[in-house]
């Protein structure tokens, strides 16, 4: 792990990020529709900086947090689905790109590296929040939860958009803000970035992920990939 450049095999070839609390900050929109449910149940809502570390882990998370309820649990598919319900009417009203995240996708594109998206939140919902973003028609690949038959920290999806952008995985670049992430490219033999300005969760510490490298800021990531800042 270091916090500076990779010592690459091969020139580098494309960057995939997760999208919740790595591209964009989709806490508010993800803890608003967890506040519903607390709401219906009559609990008072939960401030935001409480569920942000949840955020990555979705509904998972979220129910397990504000909730004390995990799967396994008689009512957990239900409040799944009340959740997703929820969720689908507030996708993009306070969801934003990070800073920083921008400026560096116009760099990459800039520079010629390829770019996409891999995450586990549902196809269903990863579409509309990329296009409220105006993200949808550059990123390369979309890879969802359930665009292939496993899901992160399965290697799978990353090796599924590689295959789609036609990039080696020793020479792209997966980014996220998770344990998973970084399993998940581990897995598929790829280079990766602990997102420090993400949502991160408390299970474990960052610096225990094995990440190749960890970035504090999104614009970091130009060094690891020996691109200079404009």
């Amino acid at each position: 792990m270091s916090s500076g450049r990779l010592n690459w095999t091969a020139p580098p070839q494309a960057v995939l990020f997760d999208l919740d609390g790595t591209l964009a900050d989709t806490a508010g929109d993800l803890g608003g529709a967890l506040n519903l449910l607390r709401v219906q149940r009559g609990l008072p809502p939960m401030p935001l900086d409480l569920l942000r570390p949840h955020a990555s882990a979705g509904a998972r998370g979220l129910i397990g947090v504000g909730l004390d309820i995990h799967p396994g649990h008689a009512e957990y598919d239900d409040l799944r689905l009340a959740f997703l319900d929820a969720y689908t009417q507030c996708l993009s009203d306070t969801t934003v790109l990070f800073d920083g995240v921008a400026e560096l996708l116009d760099q990459l594109e800039q520079a010629g590296l390829k770019w996409g998206v891999v995450t586990n939140k549902p196809h269903r919902f990863t579409i509309p929040v990329m296009q409220g973003l105006g993200l949808d028609k550059r990123s390369m690949s979309t890879i969802s939860g359930d665009s292939t038959a496993h899901a992160k920290p399965h290697p799978l999806p990353l090796l599924t958009a590689c295959e789609q952008i036609q990039s080696d995985p020793a020479a792209t670049l997966y980014v996220g803000d998770d344990l998973r992430d970084i399993q998940a490219a581990q897995a598929a033999g790829m280079p990766s970035a602990a997102a420090a300005w993400g949502y991160l969760g408390h299970s474990h510490d960052i610096r225990d992920w094995g990440a190749s490298v960890i970035t504090e800021q999104p614009l970091d990531l130009l060094a690891v990939l020996g691109l200079k800042q404009r």
